[in-house]
């Protein structure tokens, strides 16, 4: 495991051992997830991303464009065409291939906070397989020192151990920041939980109020002539027979309700343009697309202003929220790998097939090439690509 010279027991023979004083206190942190009050990452899922269609687009955007992003695989010496490595990422199990899996892995992320990655060992130098597991399903195990020392996948009444004390673990946990929790990441979905449920709300409203559109709130007060003012049964019955069959349901919606004498209807709650309706439920749909970082004007929202056209807020998609997730991403995975084969390798997106910023490689490519105090090998640095072999730079 990466932080295993770190641990306060690493290795007998080493002169000297150091670990982070803290160690200790964070093992009595709890091994269950953090808990939101009803914030936990099945009812976000199901509110946040399969009940609202601001989240669903936002979560899909962001993971089907960070999946569909070209990686190349290099190390300090060269770029890999062919590598063990390379054929594992574009073809990771029987069942998926590198879109699909690096999806549901972005998807898990995006959701929960946390992503976990189990390799399937081979015989082989790199594993087998890999397959993205759900994070709903996996508890992180803390050891003594604070460091997780396994991770528990539980599927109903039956329970899977990951051991991760020795040098190569089974599992990668890729988090996103967290400020209050030591063990697992902090969601996009966490922070929009309070604009989820005002979206879910507003259209609820909608719908109910589309459902029974003839029938807004207030209430029907019968004076009777002798000054009484109840109803008889039969009156009651009649009233309400009438008005469930010719004022209620879309079909019957603005049509005028004629009142016998005695009747007087008084207005009861707030009208559409009272609670400014709309407007509500646009502040919310935007507020979702802020907390994962997408421009509202890539998912329909209308009246945003911050981009000059679409192209821009594109690029500015593309730069801001789906490049750093991806390159934070490929660096964790990478890093996880060279624990198999042993090699320093980098695994990254390929940031010249990128459409959306093909106008800022070319700029970045032309001031590159006309810098002439510059040698090839600096130029090649620049650009992010591998030097040269010994003896074909002629800079």
């Amino acid at each position: 495991m990466v932080f295993d010279f770190l641990r306060r027991n690493a290795g007998a023979t080493v002169p000297e051992s150091k670990a982070s004083a803290t160690g200790p206190v964070v093992a009595y942190h709890g091994a269950g997830r953090v808990a939101w009050s009803p914030r936990d990452t099945v009812s976000l899922t199901r509110t946040g991303f399969s009940g609202n269609p601001v989240g669903f687009r936002s979560v899909k955007l962001i993971a089907e464009a960070a999946a569909a992003l070209p990686l190349v695989l290099q190390d300090r010496i060269q770029r890999y065409d062919v590598h063990p490595v390379l054929s594992l990422v574009q073809r990771p199990n029987m069942a998926q291939g590198r879109a699909e899996l690096m999806e549901a892995l972005y998807g898990q992320l995006l959701l929960s906070g946390d992503a976990y990655v189990e390799a399937v060992a081979g015989e082989a130098a790199v594993p087998l397989e890999l397959h993205v597991l759900r994070s709903d399903r996996m508890k992180v195990v803390p050891g003594n020192d604070g460091w997780p020392i396994g991770y528990e996948y539980t599927v109903g009444a039956r329970k899977h151990r990951f051991d991760t004390t020795g040098t190569q673990s089974p599992i990668c946990h890729i988090k996103s920041f967290h400020p209050q929790d030591d063990h697992y990441g902090f969601s996009p979905m966490q922070a929009a939980a309070m604009a989820v449920d005002v979206h879910n709300s507003a259209s609820r409203w909608s719908k109910a109020l589309l459902d029974n559109a003839a029938r807004p709130s207030g209430a029907l007060v019968y004076s009777g002539t002798d000054g009484h003012g109840a109803m008889g049964d039969d009156q009651y019955r009649r009233l309400s027979e009438e008005i469930e069959a010719n004022y209620q349901g879309a079909r019957n919606a603005g049509r005028p309700m004629v009142l016998e004498g005695g009747l007087d209807w008084k207005p009861m709650g707030f009208s559409p343009s009272d609670m400014e309706f709309q407007k509500t439920k646009e502040s919310a749909a935007r507020e979702i697309a802020l907390a994962f970082g997408v421009p509202p004007m890539l998912i329909g929202i209308q009246g945003d202003a911050t981009y000059a056209n679409y192209q821009e807020a594109n690029r500015a998609f593309y730069r801001l929220t789906v490049l750093p997730l991806a390159t934070r991403v490929a660096s964790v995975l990478s890093d996880w790998i060279s624990q198999f084969s042993g090699e320093a390798l980098e695994l990254k997106p390929d940031l010249d097939q990128v459409p959306a910023l093909s106008a800022e490689r070319d700029a970045q490519w032309a001031r590159v090439a006309s810098a002439d105090f510059l040698t090839d090998a600096e130029k090649r640095a620049l650009l992010g690509l591998p030097a040269l072999p010994y003896g074909e730079d002629d800079g």
